[in-house]
């Protein structure tokens, strides 16, 4: 693969991009807001969450839906108002809500910390969270090790969770009804993965935040290492394929990933690079 270019370079901590309408849609996450960037750079702030975005997904009218970490929250734009679309505050299990992935008729599957993760605590095994297209929500598995990226396979059977802390990225079927059945374990890892995308050959894009061996890295089911982008200084934190054909992997990546250590805008970048497979499932 050639050299990644620098798309977007001033952010303070980027996450969980998405592709939709030519633009790279992502949470600048200890900036509070979530962001719109053209391939050329050309960057829009779309809406300030103040208790820090996470997750993205669009709704099949086109409205957005964004995950507010703190207070436990879904929140949804929509002909530029916002509404709270879920509040899962009191449910499912402690500390800050993460990662979301939207499929194609508005179910949206958040991940969880599980526990207050920056308040010291131990991490603990936690659930994944279905919420409706209606806002409804119910839990739909449990035992997982802080599930945090997450893709839906193109035909809408499969979902793709990083478990973080379990080193592990799993494989669920998704039932009619939106709820989860048989898991398997898609790839075992020495690194805990992050942000994720899925390819037209079945492989998995995902960061890895955690040095030595962090970076950007593309696995095959069982967890072969076909691709790894690192760069010296910096750590892989969410990637996305997008671009004409979808055949250009953006990287989001940051300095520092500790919320005290953070600095301001420069801490995290997005660069993009041609991917070797285009992408495939909901963006």
């Amino acid at each position: 693969m050639e050299a990644p270019r620098i798309v977007c370079d001033s952010l303070v901590f980027g996450e969980a991009p998405r592709w939709k309408d030519g633009r790279l849609w992502f949470s600048d996450m200890h900036g509070e807001w979530v962001c719109a960037v053209t391939p050329e750079g050309d960057l829009e702030k779309i809406l300030h969450v103040p208790r820090h975005p996470s997750g993205l997904g669009f709704m099949p009218d086109g409205s957005l839906l964004v995950v507010s970490m703190e207070d436990r929250k879904v929140l949804r734009l929509k002909d530029g108002k916002v509404s709270v679309h879920a509040d899962l505050e009191g449910h499912y299990a402690r500390g800050h809500l993460n990662d979301m992935s939207v499929d194609d008729s508005g179910r949206a599957y958040v991940g969880q910390f599980g526990s207050d993760t920056y308040g010291g605590e131990p991490q603990q095994a936690t659930t994944l969270i279905l919420i409706e297209a209606d806002g409804s929500h119910r839990a739909v598995a449990d035992g997982l090790r802080m599930p945090n990226g997450m893709a839906i396979s193109p035909s809408g059977d499969f979902l793709y969770v990083a478990e973080s802390s379990g080193q592990r990225i799993t494989r669920f079927r998704i039932a009619d009804d939106g709820s989860l059945g048989a898991r398997e374990v898609y790839a075992h890892l020495e690194v805990r993965p992050d942000g994720m995308c899925l390819d037209a050959e079945g492989c998995v894009w995902f960061g890895a935040a955690m040095y030595p061996q962090g970076g950007i890295f593309r696995v095959a089911p069982g967890g072969a290492v076909l691709e790894t982008i690192r760069d010296d200084g910096w750590r892989g934190i969410a990637c996305a394929l997008g671009g004409e054909g979808r055949n250009t992997l953006f990287l989001i990546e940051a300095q520092r990933i500790a919320p005290g250590k953070i600095g301001g805008p420069g801490n995290s970048r997005i660069r993009a690079v041609g991917a070797p497979a285009p992408g495939a499932g909901p963006p």
